[in-house]
């Protein structure tokens, strides 16, 4: 599926006129904030204007600075009366502005009923107001969303009324998104030259202004509709400056776009390999910016390809899970691209009920979208347009117009007019005021005395809590920061073993949990840890288990995994013994050392667990309680030694197992966390029997598909409970 650009407007035009270019920084803005009264309308274009900095880089702060601003200007323009015009107006401003803003993150999120809602309460705004520039970008929006839900009708008539106030007006930059939106349209109904015409005043226009974000997506969408007239030199010279530019100013939604363009035409080439490496490279950052329909498209395209190929276990997790976006984002071009896929792999799974519902669903979305009615609907708004167009010019002919002189001297009447006004509204204003201060005076001078004391005790109670609380805070960041120092990087682990995931997520900001990771003498050493406690405490006694095995490994030189073992206790109950106390505090543990094709395996109360073909298994395996067998694919465990890292009663050497690895292995070793979990409707632990199940099922997949499995296994068990404890559960596919 190729993938246009559609623009949605963040309000940066709506910025008050009260912050310069120069002025818009993190900084600054923060230090309004910090120093400006509630009532003042810089505090609230402060929050606006923060939000549409920060939104880059933390999305989430958008909608959060934004309903800052809502409650100030409600809050303000609920006392109108105290008002003046000035202030009433910046107000206004700043509402419409942070509820289009909120739409634009709604929008982004899928959730359009909502985006649609907000949209155009700044539209009812913009127009009491009377601000064109406003009022145009809400139409604009509200456009976008009627074309991502296949209304398409509707669509240009909003595109068509926001370029008629734009070029009205004569601001550039809309009129060039809103170009490009209608671009959008006609390469949807198949009309490529008319989009292309469309798209290149586009381009045109936001290289006149120097907008870098608007000409990439000029770019992108110029290559692919050479890509429809299979013109796949232009289009891949047309993307790759729009990759280009992209990552220059670090636009990861745009990048994903591109890439999986690129992706497409390689999937045109037959060149699946290089089109299964745009694809990923698309995924990825779709998932780190929480792009769901990119993340859709994404799993879908890879589905596709995987079908070809014969994967059909791979494929269809990846088409159902698309297929469940889909259909939560309501997308008619997203559902139809996903649905053909869907039918294509229930007909290989010889599911002919599903194969009809998913081709039908296909064709109906796909029809909603490209019909006779809606190519009509497009033809019958151009002329529209282009007729009221004409209209507004022969009008403005025929019309008496006043001279350049007429109209100056009106001009002036009307101001001189205006500000013996405003005087009116002062004088009686002040004297009103002033009646009120001298009434009030002696109130307040009476009240000053008897709270002036109580006021003087609460702050300085407030501002102990205060200095005592950010102490704490400041002590939890900084106990993170030394914890994530002794944490291995990914792309260590990944140089030596570069089939693996790492699933960890701490219960609070600091964990008790940690996983661990040393090369040495052609052995990749990987462990699971988990600490005594968890948050602060838990963290503290991680520190000194990592210590101990840093030092084991690398300054005594023991690389045996049941030696690491036996010399980290001998260092951890050492370094509790110093306080003079008998402290229990340790660690389980599960450690495994690969060379070749084989693993040596030793663990402190947590096991490993080896996925295997059936076929390989022996008739001691197959007949142990602890394994598991689902389909061709079995679950077995290699139990750890029942001692603790630490201070024990009956402390044991630790004893090691030598395994030789198979083809079609899958390793996993973890800590309690995710199969203590409670959740589900009646609020129990998850359990290992069915952490085990969920393993096998999807053992096959690629590993980072297996870590967001995991991860969303979790998220839905847990429901609104709690996280209970610390969760690191490592994946290895040696590759045999």
């Amino acid at each position: 599926m190729k993938i246009l650009a559609i623009i949605l407007l963040i309000y940066c035009s709506s910025i008050s006129n009260s912050f310069s270019q120069e002025q818009l920084t993190t900084d600054s803005l923060t230090l309004v904030i910090e120093n400006t009264k509630s009532k003042d309308t810089s505090l609230a274009s402060a929050y606006l204007s923060l939000s549409e900095i920060l939104y880059v880089s933390n999305f989430d702060t958008l909608k959060y600075l934004c309903e800052k601003t809502i409650i100030i200007c409600e809050t303000q323009l609920s006392k109108i009366n105290k008002l003046d015009s000035k202030s009433k107006l910046s107000f206004q401003k700043s509402l419409a502005g942070a509820y289009n803003n909120i739409g634009y993150y709604y929008d982004v999120q899928g959730e359009t009923k909502r985006a649609l809602a907000f949209y155009h309460k700044s539209l009812e705004i913009e127009s009491k107001s009377k601000n064109k520039i406003g009022i145009a970008t809400s139409l604009n929006n509200i456009g976008a969303i009627y074309k991502s839900k296949g209304n398409i009708t509707q669509s240009l008539d909003y595109f068509h009324r926001s370029l008629k106030i734009v070029e009205e007006i004569g601001d550039k930059s809309i009129i060039s998104k809103t170009l490009n939106n209608i671009g959008f349209i006609y390469d949807n109904q198949g009309n490529s030259d008319k989009a292309l015409d469309y798209f290149f005043k586009s381009l045109n226009l936001k290289k006149e202004i120097g907008n870098k974000d608007g000409i990439a997506t000029s770019l992108n969408n110029i290559g692919c509709v050479y890509e429809v007239q299979d013109n796949i030199k232009k289009a891949l010279e047309y993307y790759g400056k729009s990759l280009k530019i992209r990552k220059e100013i670090d636009d990861k939604l745009g990048e994903a776009l591109t890439l999986s363009n690129i992706a497409f035409i390689y999937v045109k080439q037959h060149n699946s390999i290089t089109a299964l490496e745009y694809y990923y490279k698309s995924l990825n950052i779709s998932k780190q910016i929480g792009d769901k329909e990119g993340e859709a498209s994404s799993l879908n395209n890879i589905g596709g390809i995987e079908l070809e190929q014969g994967k059909l276990k791979s494929a269809n997790t990846k088409i159902e899970l698309a297929f469940i976006i889909a259909k939560q984002l309501g997308y008619p071009d997203l559902i139809s691209d996903v649905s053909s896929n869907y039918s294509k792999k229930a007909v290989l799974r010889n599911n002919y009920k599903t194969a009809y519902e998913m081709y039908y669903l296909h064709i109906k979305m796909r029809d909603s979208i490209n019909n006779e009615e809606t190519q009509k609907a497009s033809a019958q708004q151009q002329a529209k347009y282009e007729y009221e167009k004409q209209k507004a010019l022969d009008k403005l002919k025929s019309e008496k117009i006043l001279t350049v002189r007429e109209f100056e001297n009106e001009k002036k009447v009307n101001i001189v007019k205006e500000e013996k006004e405003k005087q009116m509204v002062i004088t009686f204003a002040i004297g009103s005021v002033l009646l009120l201060v001298i009434i009030f005076l002696i109130i307040i001078f009476n009240r000053l005395r008897i709270t002036k004391r109580q006021k003087y005790i609460i702050v300085k109670q407030k501002r102990i809590v205060e200095k005592t609380h950010n102490e704490i805070k400041d002590s939890i960041i900084y106990a993170k920061r030394l914890q994530d120092a002794i944490l291995p990087s990914f792309s260590e682990i990944d140089k030596y073993i570069s089939d693996n995931f790492i699933l960890f997520q701490p219960k609070d900001v600091v964990s008790g949990d940690f996983y661990w990771f040393e090369h040495k003498n052609n052995f990749s050493i990987i462990a699971s840890a988990d600490c005594t406690g968890h948050g602060v405490p838990g963290a503290m006694v991680s520190v000194v288990c990592s210590n101990a095995l840093n030092r084991t490994v690398n300054e005594f030189g023991i690389i045996e995994p049941s030696k690491i073992l036996d010399k980290t206790r001998e260092l951890v109950v050492d370094t509790f013994a110093k306080s003079g106390e008998d402290v229990k505090d340790g660690m389980d543990i599960a450690l495994c050392a690969f060379t070749k094709n084989k693993v040596i395996f030793s663990g402190a109360n947590n096991p490993l667990w080896i996925i295997r073909n059936l076929e390989y298994l022996t008739t001691q395996q197959l007949e142990s309680k602890s394994t598991i067998v689902v389909g061709d694919k079995a679950l077995i465990e290699f139990k750890a030694n029942k001692q603790p890292i630490g201070l024990y009663i009956n402390m044991n050497p630790f004893t090691q197992i030598e395994i030789e690895l198979l083809k079609g292995d899958v390793l996993y070793f973890f800590t309690d966390g995710f199969a203590d979990q409670f959740g589900g409707k009646k609020g129990k632990k998850y359990k290992y029997k069915p952490f085990k199940k969920l393993l096998i099922e999807n053992s096959d997949l690629h590993m980072n598909i297996q870590k967001e499995i995991l991860t969303k296994t979790l998220k839905v068990w847990m429901g609104k409970n709690e996280q209970v404890d610390d969760i690191c559960i490592i994946g290895v596919k040696p590759n045999i």
